[in-house]
């Protein structure tokens, strides 16, 4: 996963809130990081989305899959008084993402879990609701990722899920741009998607195209990346810069391909935990 330049020198955040004047031992709240902590696409706007679609509030125990540097979950927490887990595959990122939610006063909202989602064991039917920004497409395994989804999922929680799909087949340089850039190695099409969720035991399954408003995204944030270049050079380093810019680069251009699309699903779990 460490090919994908967003996910290398993840400290490089602690530069960003220096930059804004903020110290590495300076409190913080979350509106100071949430212009650097959401690595998924349109920020808290989609995390207002999650949490509409979840029904979040206060007390209510969320797990995000996927956490990164806890962005999406330190949001939740803070704006609807949910208990998240921040459950967070990659060491470096779940240890800095921890210290940024102590230093927002969030500790006791927000648990930061170093681990699996397909193979750790976080309790059976304990959550009421989960989130996953852009996570899945690094998981080839769909069948024990969504069962062990919904292993950890109550009854009638909800799902909220922000992830790509094939729109229609892609070329051999784009798999193998997905593969290496994006740490992609599965890309299913729409109506294989949703039925991986329905087999876990899913219902009630809702897709929004994402694609459009997706591209535009992209390619405004590689836009904006470039006209700062100069300044986060300055700022990280020039090989950090260099592997943020490939990393963009290449994900506008798979979704201006147009057989790159991205869904936000949700649906409810069903049945009884086994």
């Amino acid at each position: 996963m460490k090919s994908m330049g967003l996910y290398n020198n993840v400290e490089r955040i602690l530069a960003d809130l220096a930059a804004a004047g903020l110290g590495p031992d300076s409190p913080l709240t979350v509106s100071d990081l949430t212009p650097f902590d959401q690595y998924h696409y349109e920020g808290t706007v989609a995390v207002d989305e999650a949490a509409f679609a979840l029904g979040a509030t206060s007390g209510l125990e969320v797990l995000d899959v996927g956490a990164g540097l806890g962005g999406p979950a330190r949001y939740l927490a803070e704006t609807s008084g949910a208990i998240v887990t921040a459950l967070e595959l990659q060491a470096d990122l779940d240890k800095l993402g921890a210290k940024l939610t102590e230093r927002c006063g969030l500790a006791e909202h927000v648990h930061h879990v170093n681990g699996d989602i397909l193979t750790d064991d976080l309790g059976a039917g304990r959550f009421g609701g989960m989130m996953s920004m852009l996570c899945v497409l690094h998981i080839a395994d769909r069948d024990q990722l969504f069962s062990r989804c919904a292993h950890a999922l109550a009854p009638g929680a909800r799902i909220f899920i922000e992830d790509y799909y094939e729109r229609a087949p892609m070329t051999e340089q784009e798999k193998a741009d997905l593969a290496h850039d994006v740490s992609c190695p599965y890309l299913p099409d729409l109506e294989t998607y949703v039925s991986q969720v329905a087999n876990a035991g899913f219902i009630d399954i809702d897709v929004t195209d994402m694609t459009h408003d997706w591209t535009d995204f992209v390619a405004e944030r590689l836009g904006a990346f470039r006209s700062a270049r100069t300044e986060l050079t300055d700022r990280y380093n020039p090989a950090t810069v260099a592997s943020l810019d490939r990393f963009y680069a290449t994900v506008a251009s798979l979704f201006d391909g147009g057989n790159l699309g991205g869904i936000r699903l949700t649906a409810t779990r069903a049945g009884s935990n086994s």
